[in-house]
């Protein structure tokens, strides 16, 4: 991984490169700015070799639903994953349109039913209808943001038939005191939403993604509510 974003082996990884390449691990910019934050321990905007390493390991981490700090490094995870179809060392797991959905049909029946019940508009479902469901839950509200986040799938700030199934899936999981994913598994991504993913240059880059940037929270904030809410 170090020779694909230090193709000069010059000991040292630019953010913007680095930027590129994490973003093939399919974790969100906010996760991604965290690992960012952890792994330039000086705040250079630069990773020698082993802080790369530090990045690489907390994405790992990361996408087995680990904690994302510096105390998850000594635990033993697989290695981290990228999607990259144009290289055969990264494997392309992402957009593979023939892997069976992890929602089953009966399961599918009973969340389309409790979807057409909030009475979504246009087939879609705003935040604000979604979120008395979620915190029915009792599930911590960052739990629920990251269950929000994930299956927001194409960041509109509403839910489809298809998302809806994706969040509530993850909040049974999370119920049953499943670990709720940091980026969300090829398997859970619904068939109507798998499709090579494009990237040239559409994302921010993660640097930029510090502790100041609150505009990239709005998931955790649909669901802040501080008001009582009963179902």
């Amino acid at each position: 991984f170090l020779h694909q974003v230090d193709s000069t082996n010059a000991g040292r990884v630019l953010a913007s490169d680095a930027a590129v390449f994490l973003k093939k691990s399919g974790l969100t910019d906010l996760v991604l700015g965290k690992i960012w934050d952890l792994a330039d321990t000086d705040g250079k905007g630069i990773l020698n070799k082993q802080e790369f390493f530090v990045a690489l390991r907390l994405v790992a981490c990361a996408q087995n639903g680990l904690d994302v700090s510096l105390s998850s490094l000594n635990l033993p995870v697989p290695p981290p994953r990228f999607t990259d179809t144009s290289s055969p060392l990264l494997l392309s797991g992402t957009a593979s349109s023939d892997l069976p959905w992890a929602v089953k049909l009966e399961d599918k029946a009973k969340y389309d039913s409790i979807f057409d019940s909030l009475n979504p508009v246009n087939g879609l479902l705003s935040g604000d209808k979604v979120k008395p469901v979620l915190l029915n839950s009792k599930l911590p509200v960052d739990i629920l943001g990251r269950v929000w986040e994930l299956s927001d799938i194409d960041r509109d700030g509403m839910l489809d038939r298809d998302e809806f199934a994706v969040a509530m899936f993850l909040v049974y999981c999370a119920l049953e005191k499943e670990p709720v994913p940091m980026s969300l598994p090829a398997a859970l991504v619904p068939p109507s939403k798998r499709k090579p993913l494009s990237v040239p240059g559409a994302m921010p880059l993660i640097p930029p993604l510090t502790k100041e940037s609150p505009q990239s929270l709005p998931p955790v904030g649909i669901l802040a509510a501080k008001t009582p809410l009963t179902q």
